[in-house]
């Protein structure tokens, strides 16, 4: 696939898990290694992913690890709405992260259309 950090979803994933680290960081102490960690980990999780993706000798291998991804957004978006509820954040607050990580999942998405629309037949082994 090449180089992974020309992808625009890779781009706006990685400013995401920037604003998650940001927003995590006022969270109660007592969360610290609960849901911030967690929200952190998944963020880092889909840039990761389409990283790992973007390295594999496979459109299949690519396709498994942007699945993987779009599943960790998913994961992010449950904890911000978690989040909101517990009240970490006013919805004022959270509507533009709800709403970057609607756009991120969508993006996923297409890029997973392409890359299936495009893919090659692999060699019998």
């Amino acid at each position: 696939m090449g180089d992974f950090r020309r992808l625009s979803v890779w781009r706006s994933a990685h400013a995401f898990a920037l604003e998650i680290h940001r927003f995590t960081n006022s969270f109660p102490t007592s969360e610290r290694y609960g849901l911030a960690a967690q929200m952190r980990r998944a963020a880092v999780s889909v840039i990761s992913n389409i990283a790992e993706g973007c390295g594999r000798q496979s459109d299949r291998e690519l396709v498994y690890f942007l699945r993987i991804a779009r599943g960790s957004v998913r994961e992010v978006e449950s904890q911000l709405f978690l989040s909101k509820d517990l009240g970490y954040v006013t919805p004022e607050d959270w509507a533009p992260l709800d709403a970057t990580a609607q756009e991120i999942s969508k993006m996923l998405s297409g890029f997973l259309s392409t890359v299936r629309s495009t893919r090659q037949p692999e060699a019998p082994a």
